[in-house]
Parts: structure tokens; sequence; C-alpha cells
């Protein structure tokens, strides 16, 4: 293996071909045009970002160690006022527009990106001021509030008031269970949301929203689809092994208790969680999945450590009209402390600490399909009630087989993809029929690609 300055060489394991990983330190200032887009909300706000990437756009715009801002002319007498928190990664922008990013921001990253040398002003204008002294205040409050001496008693009545509202509200949802199967399932496509969503309520109030969330993911089975019996009845033994596991909590020792805590809801203090020592890697983020419920925007990005082997999934919950602390771009590399939720198969992390850059050990992912099947059972027998998990498997090619699309290993085994039609145009014209390696997300029996490595390069799906 020879190293140049940020990059290091490496023979691929499976096809014996030189491959060069470039690590880039985070920031919104260092990201490329492809980075910033992929910061977009939607393909509409991408075009627009674009096209206000023009300086005849800009009124004015600067740049200093804390914010970059600009003034776009809109329709409007008055230029929208346009700002990037440069310390915490954070966007404001005086448009009526409810996405995040929106266009302005997008707009302003872009033209810094191709032209840095028209950004002369670094006098921030008062607007700009303002907005960053207000975020450095209330992160100053945040700090003293949790250096607060916690009232302990008061902590533990509330903590056993909640168990036994969790408690009850399980009771309940056993007895809805049994009747479930006494009655039989055949039924189930008659009955309709409503009733399902009186359960979901029934566990909101109960303090129970990771259950709420299963029930109402059962409601959401396509029971049109073949097969949907199957897939409702796995929902269900979930629901059940997790309420199973709450009664009998008092027979289960170490993480696997915190699991199923997880599982209905309960949470974990993330600045005790910061205390524990991490994994300190360089992490190449694979993947970033992003839904919006009720106003929350939620962003699933999953990491994978290359020196470590370690795969992770960080969460990031972001309120309408606000920012997100983290801006992390599927491609990019970050090197980075990784702190891991307690669990008998650790996947979720928060970010501790990010530190100095350094090169990209080699790496490699999993060679065939029954790696990961043999991976899978071993998860299951540590936690029965699995979420999806990202896996790297090496030298893939998609196939067409039965009117289905399947990913094939070099030993001729076929996986089902997950959700095709969102990837297989595009994996099709980057493979050309070629077998790559790729980076996939799933359980079980399905898997959905989300990037791969095509001349020696990582390209997102």
């Amino acid at each position: 293996m020879a190293n140049t300055k940020n990059k290091t060489f490496a023979i691929h394991p499976a096809v014996h071909i030189p491959v060069f990983i470039t690590l880039q330190k985070i920031s919104p200032l260092n990201l490329t045009e492809d980075q910033i887009l992929t910061l977009a909300p939607d393909e509409a706000s991408k075009k627009s970002g674009k096209d206000l990437s023009s300086p005849a756009k800009w009124v004015s715009k600067g740049v200093n160690e804390f914010a970059l801002w600009g003034e776009a002319q809109g329709s409007g007498s008055k230029p929208y006022q346009t700002q990037v928190d440069l310390t915490n990664i954070a966007f404001k922008c005086s448009c009526p527009s409810r996405k995040f990013p929106c266009k302005h921001g997008l707009g302003l990253l872009l033209l810094y990106s191709r032209q840095q040398n028209t950004f002369t002003d670094n006098n921030a204008p008062a607007w700009v001021k303002e907005w960053i002294e207000k975020r450095s205040e209330k992160q100053e409050k945040k700090v003293i509030q949790e250096d607060k001496p916690v009232d302990e008693a008061a902590q533990a009545k509330r903590q056993q008031a909640r168990q036994q509202k969790v408690t009850d509200g399980i009771a309940e949802l056993r007895l809805w269970m049994k009747d479930i199967v006494r009655n039989g399932i055949l039924n189930m496509p008659e009955k309709g949301f409503a009733w399902f969503d009186a359960m979901v309520k029934r566990m909101v109030d109960a303090q129970a929203p990771g259950l709420a969330n299963m029930i109402r993911n059962l409601a959401e089975t396509n029971f049109y689809a073949e097969g949907w019996q199957a897939r409702f009845m796995e929902q269900l033994l979930n629901i059940f092994l997790i309420t199973e596991g709450f009664t009998n909590s008092n027979n289960l020792q170490g993480p696997l208790v915190q699991d199923i805590r997880t599982w209905i809801g309960f949470t974990q203090n993330q600045e005790e969680l910061k205390e524990q020592t991490g994994i300190t890697d360089a992490w190449l983020i694979l993947a970033k999945q992003v839904t919006e419920v009720d106003s929350i925007t939620t962003e699933r990005n999953w990491l994978y450590g290359t020196n470590s082997n370690q795969y992770a999934l960080v969460l990031q919950f972001i309120v309408r009209g606000q920012g997100g602390q983290l801006t992390l771009t599927p491609g990019m590399y970050i090197q980075a402390e990784l702190v891991f939720f307690p669990s008998v198969t650790p996947l979720r992390a928060i970010i501790k600490r990010q530190v100095a850059a350094s090169a990209v050990a080699e790496f490699s992912g999993m060679g065939h399909w029954e790696q990961v099947v043999q991976a899978e059972t071993e998860q299951c027998a540590l936690q029965p009630v699995r979420a999806e998990r990202p896996y790297i498997v090496q030298q893939l090619t998609p196939v067409q087989y039965d009117n289905q699309w399947w990913l094939q290993d070099t030993a001729f085994n076929l996986m089902p993809i997950k959700n095709h039609h969102k990837t297989i145009w595009k994996l099709l014209s980057l493979s050309g029929g070629r077998a790559l390696d790729m980076a996939v997300i799933g359980k079980s029996e399905w898997y959905e690609p989300v990037g791969v490595w095509n001349e020696d390069v990582y390209t997102i799906l």
C-alpha cells in the first residue's frame, strides 16, 4: 500500500484494481457542487438553486469565519436575506419558502463553490451579526441548563409514573393483539386505518411512541400485494416480542433491556452518552434517507468505518424552518469519534467529535450474499426484532429474473432488490452490465442498493 498526500492506494481484494479514496473534512465551504446539491430537499430545489448560482442574481454577498451571506433579488422590491452559520451548520432566509434549505441557501453555496474570489466582503451586516449572536446565546443557555443540578427524587418519580403508564398501555395492546389472532386476519383489509389509529393514539397516551409507530406501520400494510399476510404477521409478531420482553424485563440482562426500551420509545440522555469513549475512524457516509411527518424531518445517515469495519446510523431530527446541527453528505468521508447507543447489535450512534483528517486505510466489504445472510442470522439470534442495516458487498450485478430485479454475486446467488424502481435505471447505466462493489440497506430477504464504486469512485444512487 502506497500513500499520497491525501489519498491511499489499495489493491481491491475482489477484482485487483487500484482503489483511490479521498478524505474530505466536513464544512459547507469545502463542499463540491454535487455534494451541495445532495442537501436539496427535492429536485425542484436543485434546479432553482442552480438558477440562483449566478452572480447577477445577488445584490450583495460576503463571507467570514462565522457566516456566509448574500442578498438575492426576488420578485419584490426588497431582496431576500440569506445566511449560513458556518460554526454549527444552519441556514436562514427571509424568503417565504418552507423548504430547508431553501433555493437561495443552495444558490449561495453553489455560487461560493464556483467563484470564491467574488466574495470579497468580510464585514458582516447587522442582520447577519444579530442572527449569529442569537444562535451563540442560545447555545450558551443550553450549556448552562445542562450544568444545573438534577432533582433526582423528582426525576425518579417521573420515571416511575411513565413506567406505569407504559405497563398499563401494553396490557391493553396485548389484549388487542390476542383478539386479532383469535378472530383471524382475513378481514384486516376491511378494517381501515381508523381502526388501527385508535390503538396508535392509546400508545401515544401511554408514552410508548415506538409501539405507536410499529402499529402505524401495521396499518400501512399493502393489503393488495401478494403475500401481505406474511408481512402483517411478521410485524404483529415483532410487536408481541417487544411487549413480552418488556413484561419480563426483570429476567433479562444488559443491553437487550435497553434495546427493548428503545423499541418502546424510551430515550437516552445523549450528553451522558457522549461521556463514554467511542470509536474514532474515517467514516464513509454511505447514504442519507429523509422522511417528513408532522413538520418533523428525520434524516437517517448511514456510515461505514473504514478501519473498524463498523456500520453506524446517525439520526437527525429537524423541525420545519429550523436548521440541523449536522451536515452529512453521502459520498464524503469524515474523521470522527462515534459513540454507539447500548445494544446487543450496536448500530445507532451519535457523533461525539470530529478530529483532524488523515489518510483512509484499506477496507473491503463482504464477498458474497452468504456472508450477509450469516451476519443477519447472528444478529437475529441476539435480537429477533431488527431494523434495516447497511452492508458493503463486493462485485454485485443487477439481473432480471421472473419479472423481478435481483443482485447477483460472484457465486451466482441472487437477492431481490427492494424499491427497484427508485434506483435500477441509474444502477444499470453505471454498471453497463458489469459487476460493481455496492452498498446496500435492508434486512432478511430484501436489500436496496444506495451506492456503488464505479471506476474507483463511490457514487450514490
